[in-house]
């Protein structure tokens, strides 16, 4: 992997697309994982203003340690990188009172509000990027946004660009590295710390993403009669979230109005 060639094409993506939308630079929410660390180095090294928010919802200790160790790094390295966090905890306790339902009618209710916590911090970010006139920054990877679909539309998926969308979450572990960052950061294991208990991605997912990545670069010409034993077991997992997130992976879908019915 041409890591150097790679860092240096997104990086001169990410400064002409802030140019010309007439934009200051990128708000990023920084999580404690790869994928946010990877996209705000990125960022910062376009040398246009890069503000970094860690916004704790009921969140692990660890997942706050390692953010704001990354972006103490950052600060020290550019000096257009600013870093704050804002506590988005109490409104949320105030969303969870007001949303609040019977579990045992409504059993999906844990899920609808571990994607309010994202839809909570997407409105964050936008709140602070409008007022300081940056573009919303996005951290998803090639598999979590066009592989099974592991983001919370109009949460993490609403974003103004997405400048590691075509990269392999191994990918993004090789640019940490090639970057230098903390080794906090490169050796966390993928959690999306939206639950109050702690889950990893591959717990919630139930493969690897090395897993799943194999059967990407394969989607569409393998068939399910191709694979046996584990490299079947992830297909399966992969084609059933890849389904049912098409919702997300495709375009909002418009009913076309015939313009002859307009007169």
């Amino acid at each position: 992997m041409q890591t150097d060639k790679i860092t240096e094409r997104i990086v001169t993506w990410l400064k002409d697309y802030a140019e010309k939308a007439h934009v200051k630079g990128y708000v990023v929410g920084v999580s404690g994982g790869v994928d946010s660390a990877v996209v705000s180095t990125l960022c910062a090294m376009t040398g246009l203003k890069t503000l970094l928010i860690e916004m704790p919802i009921r969140q692990n200790q660890d997942e706050v340690n390692r953010a704001w160790e990354h972006m103490e790094y950052l600060k020290k390295r550019f000096s257009n990188v600013e870093a704050i966090s804002v506590n988005l905890t109490p409104a949320f306790e105030e969303l969870y009172k007001t949303f609040d339902v019977k579990d045992e009618d409504f059993p999906a209710e844990k899920l609808a509000f571990a994607n309010t916590r994202s839809r909570l911090r997407m409105l964050t970010l936008y709140y602070y990027g409008q007022i300081n006139s940056l573009l919303v920054c996005g951290t998803g990877n090639k598999v979590e946004d066009f592989g099974v679909g592991f983001f919370t539309k109009y949460g993490d998926g609403g974003v103004d660009v997405s400048p590691i969308a075509d990269l392999y979450k191994t990918e993004v572990y090789a640019l940490a590295k090639s970057l230098d960052l903390v080794e906090s950061i490169q050796n966390a294991i993928p959690a999306d710390g939206l639950w109050d208990e702690a889950r990893t991605d591959e717990q919630q997912i139930g493969a690897t993403y090395p897993e799943l990545e194999k059967i990407q670069k394969e989607w569409g010409t393998k068939t399910e009669a191709d694979y046996s034993g584990r490299d079947l077991e992830v297909f399966k997992i992969f084609q059933r979230m890849n389904r049912a997130a098409q919702h997300k992976i495709q375009p909002i879908p418009v009913c076309d109005i015939p313009e002859d019915w307009r007169n």
